[in-house]
């Protein structure tokens, strides 16, 4: 997907990505550092506890992700 493609309305913050696809955040996070899905720079909107969001992603990307994501089982806690 190119950047001209998108719309303001396609990007948005990863707990509202998160909400609209099911992806955990950090796995958002992943995908962009590892260049699977570009950032783009937030618009400065408060968080409500001191900061603010910076990153943005587009939705599209995501979700077009999302649909061959298969979440990693976790390991059992060991006994001590």
């Amino acid at each position: 997907m190119k950047p001209t493609e998108l719309y303001p309305e396609d990007l948005v913050f990863e707990h509202q990505a998160t909400e609209a696809t099911g992806i955990p955040g950090n796995v958002i996070r992943q995908w962009a550092r590892r260049g699977k899905i570009r950032r783009f720079p937030g618009d400065g909107q408060l968080t409500g506890n001191g900061h603010e969001y910076k990153t943005m992603y587009a939705l599209p990307e995501i979700q077009e992700r999302a649909e061959t994501y298969r979440p990693t089982p976790q390991r059992a806690p060991k006994a001590a």
